[in-house]
């Protein structure tokens, strides 16, 4: 419109009208009337001006923009520390010199996000989500574009990969390729996965996490502002509930969530690993002498395969929790699988404390667990010669194309998560490490050998 009004004396006048400018400043660049209100400019000016600066990030300015705005009002008041730890936007200037550093593009998407917010402080809670088991602590930080930049790949495996995510407990980050190089798609967002079976140092699969930079990170602020993800301990904790997995047993309501853990998983040796957190709770209605104790469980434990594992002991995670009218349990627990999905369910033993010699079981519904898609890396077929009978290139895998080669068993432990530990806590990590000092995660859990 603006360089049209020039040719026509009609379009001039219409050009000038200014609730026509209004509806645009608020369609792309989310500007307020209050916004408007402290300033003097016309809403032309305004659009004109913001155009200027944004213009080459029109297509995604307002789409970023509401999901940090969203996040930012939803963590305001349940994480707090969170919102302090994030930094304010870059200039384009900022951008292109990083650029000039890596000597790659960055992709539209990732730099308008940065010029809302240049990521966050290298701190514990992290912006991208937490998770904890007794023996395993993970936080993700959102990485600010000068950390970012000192972390690029230049080395085979993860040639021209710009780390997005970084987690100071185990070293684990998400990296964006920037270039269509080694297998990957440009601006796939992924978790490495080193190849443990392999010779070549380069051989590193990928846990896939986005297509680009704009859907792995509105997708993820969806999850949280929606409840999704549940805010524990002043933290986002990437469990995932399935509405459909509850089950009710008279006045006892079991439901689950899952996640997996990438930094214990690997593709070779073929190891997945996931968590669980399981809420029991008794109807706020039930009577007094409900309230009864847990004795015991069992679990069957299913693979994709079709091979069950069947686990029975006393307690969960060591205790033997009282139940009674509105009290709520959790816990968290975890497992591993040789395939790439499986699925558990059972039942809990309990005992009425009013009538000791009473026991009934109550319903832990089936809730099915999946590795996310993944891509063998093509420098394995470097390797091919330890294995000559597996030749892998740019193939991706889901469950139902799952080679299985080296099947070990299905190994289950349950592990409590200690809700008074504040994990919080950012002193010890004043000397804060740069990404390339880390090394990589070892693939396996300290409780699993």
């Amino acid at each position: 419109i603006y360089s049209c009004c020039y040719l026509s004396r009609r379009l001039n006048q219409l050009s000038n009208h200014d609730p026509l400018w209004k509806r645009h400043c608020k369609k792309y660049w989310l500007i307020s009337e209050e916004e408007k209100s402290q300033s003097s400019q016309s809403w032309k000016t305004i659009f004109i001006s913001t155009y200027c600066d944004l213009g080459r990030y029109i297509r995604y300015y307002a789409t970023l923009k509401k999901a940090w705005d969203d996040l930012e009002k939803y963590l305001e008041q349940r994480c707090p520390r969170m919102i302090g730890s994030l930094k304010e936007g870059v200039q384009e200037e900022d951008l292109d010199a990083v650029e000039a550093q890596i000597g790659c593009k960055l992709p539209d998407d990732y730099r308008c996000s940065f010029r809302i917010h240049n990521g966050q402080k290298l701190v514990v809670p992290g912006l991208m989500g937490s998770m904890a088991l007794s023996n395993h602590y993970r936080s993700e930080d959102l990485l600010d574009i000068d950390t970012a930049a000192g972390g690029f790949q230049h080395r085979l495996g993860l040639k021209q990969c710009l780390p997005l995510t970084f987690c100071i407990h185990t070293g684990l980050s998400q990296y964006m390729a920037l270039e269509s190089v080694e297998g990957r798609n440009k601006y796939e967002i992924f978790y490495q996965c080193p190849d443990q079976m392999a010779r070549n140092p380069s051989a590193i699969d990928m846990f896939i996490t986005g297509t680009s930079y704009l859907d792995w990170f509105t997708s993820y602020v969806n999850k949280v502002v929606t409840g999704g993800y549940p805010i524990i301990r002043d933290q986002i904790f990437r469990y995932v509930h399935d509405k459909e997995c509850v089950a009710t047993t008279g006045d006892i309501t079991v439901s689950v969530s899952t996640s997996f853990l990438p930094e214990l998983s690997s593709v070779h040796p073929p190891h997945y690993f996931f968590t669980y957190r399981i809420r029991i709770e008794m109807s706020k209605d039930a009577l007094p002498e409900k309230a009864c104790q847990l004795d015991s469980r069992y679990w069957r434990i299913t693979d994709a395969k079709g091979d069950v594992d069947e686990v029975q002991g006393p307690g969960v995670v060591g205790e033997f929790p009282i139940i009674s009218p509105g009290r709520v349990y959790e816990y968290a627990s975890c497992t591993k699988f040789s395939t790439t999905s499986g699925y558990m369910e059972g039942y809990y033993t309990f005992h009425c404390l009013y009538y000791k010699d009473k026991f009934f079981n109550v319903t832990i519904p089936r809730f099915h667990m999946v590795c996310p898609t993944f891509k063998v890396s093509t420098a394995r077929m470097v390797s091919s010669c330890v294995y000559p009978n597996f030749f892998f290139s740019d193939l991706l895998f889901s469950e139902d194309t799952w080679i299985n080669f080296n099947r070990t068993e299905t190994n289950h432990n349950e592990y409590a998560v200690d809700e008074d530990d504040d994990s919080t806590d950012t002193d010890e990590y004043e000397d804060r490490r740069r990404v390339l000092d880390i090394p990589a995660p070892s693939g396996r859990c300290p409780r699993h050998t």
